[in-house]
């Protein structure tokens, strides 16, 4: 059986912290996880009190404490192979995310590879309760696991953690919750040892939750050159062989060295989508068809995308089609040598190029439409577009079916019947 991680691995969590990411209803929105975010860091602080933990070993692992442009899938896949105790968030969004079914389904795969029966309760799962979930609508995996909320406190119990972080007459209620959450995760660690495990591609797992309920897509296009089709001396550095290896932060941010297409595809994931990448003469053919589209759509723009006709010809046709559920984000990289040269002049093209998608775009978000500056500024932009493109795709798209049945006329109000008139003979 695998050992567990040494201590002196300083990429080994003591416990991964799996959440349901909530979408921001708008770009200058605060952040929707804030208070996510706050209770992992009160649970960190508590566990490195509670342990000998050396300086610097994380106490835990959460996605939203990754650098922005960091490359998540293998940081998350080896922190699922060995963190020490897997803390789930529940809450009703939790339990129909496909990332986080994924999650548990890898670290409950590593008691598998141990001593015990593979369909034992893993017993390395501590749950916390961010807001309440009734038990019917716990999938099988959760039902019977042993969550124990009342040992938390009633008030954690009923409300979740969620009510005792925003109600202030609940902050004793709150404090005392996270600490005993941090200790039943130190006892789990220390009572219940989980084999260290291989990590696992989560692409490649099934949902421990079982199928999502609704299977979102969301399609990314590339508009942009490859490094063989650059006009005269514009720099190769954000480019590569196919127009879905461009980066145009690669100039000025060091942690943006992977596409900006499979950040933005890993940020889509996170939202729950399944998504494709494909380069805009791939995917023209789709977005000029009348009937039958098959997922809203995010296209990324590179201005110097412009300066080929046939990617010009074909950036004008998909204006020309006008679907509502394309959405155009315009990264644009100031500090950039290349773009001071010759910015206002490539706006000009593309303003001439896309007028209506871009009128439709500052709509949702202005600075998608005006040039994105940073690969921060991109991240936060774009799960407003991304929840904008897919409410369109509901809206124009989706068929809406009336219920199955008899259909009847609507009730209509049509005022006082006037009575009959009667004549001398009628009485």
């Amino acid at each position: 059986m695998n050992q567990e991680p040494e201590r002196t691995d300083p990429h080994v969590p003591y416990f991964f912290f799996s959440y349901a990411h909530t979408p921001r209803h708008a770009t200058d929105a605060p952040d929707p996880d804030m208070w996510v975010h706050r209770l992992y860091r009160d649970l960190c602080e508590h566990i490195l009190t509670l342990t000998d933990l050396p300086a610097g070993e994380p106490a835990g692992f959460m996605d939203g404490a990754m650098r922005i442009g960091e490359d998540w899938g293998p940081r998350l896949s080896a922190a699922l192979a060995t963190c020490r105790v897997f803390v789930p968030l529940y809450s009703p969004r939790y339990f129909v995310s496909d990332q986080c079914g994924r999650e548990w389904r890898a670290f409950a795969l590593r008691q598998a590879r141990g001593d015990g029966p593979q369909d034992t309760v893993p017993q390395g799962i501590v749950p916390a309760l961010w807001t309440p979930v009734h038990t019917e609508r716990l999938p099988t995996a959760a039902r019977h696991l042993a969550h124990g909320h009342e040992r938390f406190g009633p008030r954690y119990a009923t409300e979740g953690l969620y009510s005792l972080m925003k109600l202030r007459r609940y902050r004793s209620e709150y404090e005392q919750a996270v600490l005993l959450l941090a200790r039943a995760i130190v006892a789990t660690a220390e009572r219940n040892p989980v084999p260290r495990g291989e990590p696992l591609d989560l692409a490649d797992l099934p949902n421990a939750f079982g199928s999502p309920p609704v299977l979102r897509r969301l399609r990314i296009v590339v508009a942009a050159p490859s490094s063989r089709e650059l006009p005269q001396g514009r720099s190769r550095l954000c480019y590569g062989p196919s127009p879905v290896d461009w980066n145009p932060y690669r100039e000025s941010d060091a942690a943006a060295a992977r596409p900006l297409a499979d950040f933005a595809a890993e940020q889509v994931r996170g939202l729950d989508y399944l998504t494709t990448v494909e380069p805009l003469d791939e995917a023209a053919g789709d977005l000029l068809a009348e009937e039958h589209p098959s997922a809203p759509t995010v296209m990324l723009v590179d201005h110097w995308a412009l300066t080929d006709p046939g990617q010009r010809e074909l950036l004008t046709r998909v204006d020309a089609a006008a679907q509502p559920w394309l959405v155009v984000v315009v990264p644009w990289d100031r500090a950039d040598p290349d773009n001071d040269t010759a910015g206002a002049e490539l706006q000009s093209a593309l303003e001439n190029t896309l007028p209506r998608t871009l009128q439709r775009g500052r709509s949702v978000s202005r600075a998608a439409t005006g040039g994105v500056p940073s690969l921060a500024a991109f991240a936060d932009i774009l799960p407003t577009v991304i929840q904008w493109a897919a409410a369109q795709f509901l809206r124009y798209v989706v068929p809406v079916y009336p219920p199955a049945g008899p259909h009847f006329l609507r009730p209509r109000l049509r005022g006082p019947v006037p009575e009959p008139e009667t004549g001398p003979g009628d009485a």
